[in-house]
């Protein structure tokens, strides 16, 4: 699957990945419900970097459609709050 981190580009990562990903955006989605501003930047940063540690980014000049779209790793978490449906960053 391809999943776009925005301001930063595209990363190839394996289905088999979804399931620890999903992990962490519940975590995110509860401390978004709860309004927990450090531990929604901490889970936010966790996400990210499994994201680019489990996948391989692709070139800059490739623009594939993207299955996934994260936020930024600097975004707010009301920025977030709008970027997301209920179900999360990630579909189950």
């Amino acid at each position: 699957m391809i999943v776009r981190i925005m301001g930063e580009g595209q990363v190839s990562l394996a289905d088999g990945h979804l399931a620890e990903l999903n992990k962490l955006d519940d975590e995110l989605l509860a401390e978004m419900e709860n309004g927990d501003g450090p531990g929604f930047r901490r889970t936010l940063q966790a996400l990210l970097t499994r994201v680019r540690d489990l996948g391989a980014p692709l070139p800059d000049d490739s623009l594939e459609p993207s299955e996934l779209i994260l936020p930024s790793p600097d975004a707010t978490l009301e920025e977030v709050r709008e970027l997301l449906s209920d179900d999360g960053l990630i579909p189950g």
